[in-house]
């Protein structure tokens, strides 16, 4: 009987990696000139990141710090989705970042429609928040993978529970 081989495509997030980088982002805050004496903070509220500021420059100059922070601790930047500044109290601006964990539906539509297009010998099923791609040659699943990492399809992607049955 012919073995049975598959892996698992997913979008998880690092908590603890993350919040030492918003740790990082805010001792560097603290220490430098362009920050001294403001408002500035970047912190986590919940499962979503909160980014204050006196203004859009130092907003921007303070998600470009996050930004670095986040690259160095191997979080992707693709997982942060965010939202519009909205001026806040005490003449600030505050600006939620939200946090992917999880393949959104219609992402994993796209990438199961993409992995049927390509033509390859595998079945590929959306499971909960990841998709499930399994096939009987090990070779197809690697070539899977390659053209998976060649595609931008907007999600932070990771591939996880590579099996053999």
């Amino acid at each position: 009987m012919a073995k049975e081989n598959s892996f698992d495509i997913v979008s998880k997030t690092d908590y603890a990696e993350l919040t030492n980088a918003l740790n990082q982002t805010e001792k560097e805050i603290s220490q430098r000139f362009d920050f001294k004496g403001s408002k500035a903070a970047a912190v986590l509220q919940g499962k979503d990141l909160q980014l204050t500021a006196e203004d859009d420059t130092r907003l921007r100059n303070m998600n470009d710090i996050l930004q670095s922070k986040l690259l160095k601790r191997g979080i992707s930047l693709k997982a942060l989705d965010y939202q519009t500044a909205e001026a806040a109290s005490g003449g600030t601006l505050r600006q939620l970042v939200k946090i992917q964990q999880g393949i959104p539906t219609d992402k994993a539509k796209e990438v199961v429609r993409f992995i049927k297009d390509e033509k390859f010998k595998v079945q590929a099923s959306i499971q909960g928040e990841t998709v499930r791609v399994s096939g009987k040659d090990r070779d197809t699943l690697q070539e899977v993978m390659a053209k998976l990492k060649a595609h931008d399809f907007g999600i932070d992607m990771t591939f996880d529970n590579y099996r053999s049955n």
